[in-house]
């Protein structure tokens, strides 16, 4: 078990530390850190950056602009563009459907979308969810006909982040009602502007438009945009999903916003100093950054011994504690803020901009224990496949 990293692996962190802080435009690693939206065209740039220098689909296939990098280079690629607050290769092209079409598209399918889809000229987003069947996405119902050259599609997806954004959707479909519920699912590709389809917004609880619900009304699709083959699309969904919840551990993020908690804690008078000086604010401080440190240990752990490629439960110890420690992180944010974290003007008198984006924040990161696998659903596997309970 290797802990420490090696001297070219030193070397291959200071190298992207510095390209991060150095290419990436600083207004927009700004935006990250402290908490600011993003814009698309934020993100595209970004996004086009990391692309032209090989640094925003490096788990892709060498052949369709993957990089051979170790575990821990992966890691490290990782980890230091959170510490630096660089908005990551958006998730939908670079960790879902890219791998997909990589890996079970027709040679004609990656020819046509691998190359758009790394560099960001198509902005994918994900049909999966529906009203329904959430979690359980066994149950779709959104269905795809064939007639002709073409699959006729009618249904509804639910929660289709950014898709006010996207050019094209990966749509699961069901194709053969008549199969038990995992077997007669297939993936479609198609544009979001074909005639049928409409896209609504849903407002979150923090007042933001991030999802959206999606329907179809005798959408006509090609058949030739179908992924691997019919009534696979369960399949293709868990390879999918498998590398969605890679780096939700959010180890780098964290320790960025609880650097941020400390900037604005010194900035809170308490007593006679700081609410950073206060000897209970200060103990709590530790205990989070106490934890993370030993999430940080695990995951290197786990690193170190993924080299096989197999995967490894421990991964769900991860994903539980990592996102409790970023809702940790956003709770202490918000307890700085105080009453300052309502949206509110008294007066001439306005809360300080950072104390009013704490509320939001910590509404929006309650979904992190949900996404990606419930806390439950987490805790069911640590039971059952480490604890052999």
């Amino acid at each position: 078990m290797k802990l420490a990293l090696s001297p070219d692996e030193v070397k291959f962190r200071d190298e992207l530390r510095e390209f991060y802080r150095t290419k990436i435009p600083a207004e927009i690693r700004d935006r990250v850190k402290y908490g600011l939206e993003l814009s698309r065209d934020d993100i595209v740039t970004t996004h086009r950056i990391l692309n032209e220098n090989g640094l925003a689909v490096p788990k892709w296939p060498v052949a369709w602009g993957g990089r051979d990098w170790t575990p821990m280079q992966r890691h490290i690629w990782e980890d230091e563009m959170q510490l630096a607050s660089v908005p990551e290769p958006l998730t939908f092209n670079a960790q879902m459907i890219g791998p997909v079409i990589a890996q079970f598209g027709s040679e004609e399918l990656k020819q046509r979308f691998l190359p758009p889809t790394a560099n960001l000229d198509i902005w994918w987003c994900q049909g999966f969810s529906e009203p329904d069947a959430g979690s359980d996405l066994a149950s779709l119902r959104t269905t795809a006909v064939r007639d002709g050259d073409s699959y006729i599609v009618n249904g509804q997806k639910i929660w289709t982040t950014l898709a006010q954004y996207a050019d094209w959707i990966f749509c699961l479909v069901r194709t053969d009602p008549n199969a038990k519920k995992q077997a007669g699912i297939s993936m479609l590709l198609f544009d979001v502007n074909t005639p049928g389809v409409t896209i609504r917004p849903i407002k979150l609880i923090d007042g933001h438009h991030e999802v959206n619900e999606v329907f179809f009304e005798n959408v006509r699709v090609p058949a030739d945009q179908l992924v691997g083959e019919e009534n696979m699309g369960w399949t293709y969904a868990k390879f999918l999903l498998g590398n969605e919840r890679t780096g939700i551990t959010g180890v780098g993020r964290t320790k960025v916003k609880l650097g941020v908690a400390k900037e604005y804690a010194a900035q809170i008078r308490s007593g006679s100093g700081t609410l950073l000086e206060d000897p209970v604010f200060a103990t709590r401080v530790a205990e989070i950054e106490n934890e993370l440190l030993a999430l940080e240990l695990t995951l290197m752990r786990v690193i170190s011994n993924s080299s096989d490629g197999k995967p490894n439960p421990a991964s769900s110890v991860l994903k539980l504690r990592g996102s409790e420690l970023q809702q940790a992180a956003t709770e202490l944010l918000l307890d700085i803020a105080g009453p300052d974290a309502l949206p509110v003007n008294a007066g001439d008198i306005a809360s300080p901009g950072w104390a009013q984006r704490s509320g939001p924040g910590y509404l929006n990161y309650r979904k992190t224990t949900i996404y990606g696998g419930s806390s439950e659903v987490q805790r069911t596997i640590i039971a059952s496949t480490i604890l052999g309970l």
